[in-house]
């Protein structure tokens, strides 16, 4: 079929009392031989058409190379992007002991983040959304009544703070475990969310828990140690530390087997509400009350490590 010609426009006129123009050269269609006939008919462009061209390119085609080759930087933009705000925050304590110019640079992070997000709506992926969350970072210090006393940080340690979402029954759960030199306990609130929009959740606490307290079932005891420059031996009260590493043991083992406090929540105020920003298979970025950040890890990512 080589050598065919393909009419891309034709537009007819009114007849012309103009002399009919020359004779069409030879090898040209039927189509351009009738302006021979007919000189009303104008053919505005013609193109010929390879034999194996002659349907052009199939639609999409070369598109699917292009867009991996967009989609390739992409991804390690936001790559790079994550491990830069993984840096920001080491050291941080969770936002606790973030230096001001520590703040913006997170700040800055996060909104290159938000800007590539991939999930434009969390809501409507609750299977990126399921599972347990770890607290990274975040701007809300209300969330650490705890430490808010100097005193208190040599006592208490935070040892996680996560989220667990249960997306087939729309329940969330918030823990806080933390640990000190006799035991290791956990506060945690059960609540419920409703979707409110492709980003924003409600959320309403129903129920807090206070974890039985795990006493440690074993006092370590150094044998010697300094006071005022003198070496104490306590080698000779080893018998009194035995008995009450053996005391320990015993109320560490009853109070364990109790069950955790429940206390019921009913306050209509009991709720805030969270807008998700950025979601991936193991980051979330989210916005809450009082112009709040959290910034969570997915349990098992290498963000964690």
């Amino acid at each position: 079929m080589a050598g065919v010609a393909s009419l891309n426009t034709v537009s007819l006129s009114a007849p012309s009392s103009a002399a009919p123009g020359p004779s069409a050269p030879r090898g040209r269609s039927a189509a351009f031989a009738a302006t021979r006939r007919f000189p009303s008919l104008r053919v505005v462009a013609a193109r010929a058409l390879d034999a194996d061209d002659e349907w052009g390119k199939e639609p999409g085609e070369g598109v699917t190379a292009v867009a991996e080759e967009e989609a390739a930087p992409a991804a390690s933009e936001v790559a790079a992007l994550k491990q830069k705000l993984k840096a920001a925050l080491y050291g941080t304590e969770r936002g606790l002991r973030a230096s001001s110019e520590t703040r913006a640079e997170v700040v800055e992070l996060i909104t290159q983040l938000e800007a590539r997000n991939p999930t434009p709506a969390p809501t409507e992926a609750l299977t990126l959304l399921n599972g347990k969350w770890i607290l990274a970072y975040t701007s809300f210090s209300q969330l650490f009544p705890l430490l808010g006393s100097g005193t208190l940080q040599a006592l208490v340690k935070v040892d996680e703070i996560s989220q667990t979402i249960d997306s087939e029954n729309f329940a969330v759960q918030n823990c806080i475990k933390f640990s000190g030199p006799l035991a290791s306990s956990s506060v945690s609130t059960n609540a419920k969310f409703e979707i409110r929009s492709p980003k924003r959740v409600q959320i309403k606490f129903d129920e807090g828990i206070i974890g039985t307290p795990q006493l440690t079932d074993s006092i370590v005891l150094p044998e010697k140690f300094e006071f005022f420059g003198q070496n104490i031996d306590l080698t000779p009260l080893s018998g009194i530390f035995t008995s009450i590493e053996n005391a320990a043991s015993s109320v560490a083992k009853t109070i364990s087997g109790q069950p955790p406090l429940k206390i019921p929540i009913s306050s209509d105020k009991a709720g805030s509400w969270l807008l998700t920003t950025y979601l991936d298979d193991e980051l979330r970025i989210s916005r809450g009350d009082a112009s709040s950040i959290f910034v969570l890890f997915k349990e098992g990512s290498t963000l964690l490590i």
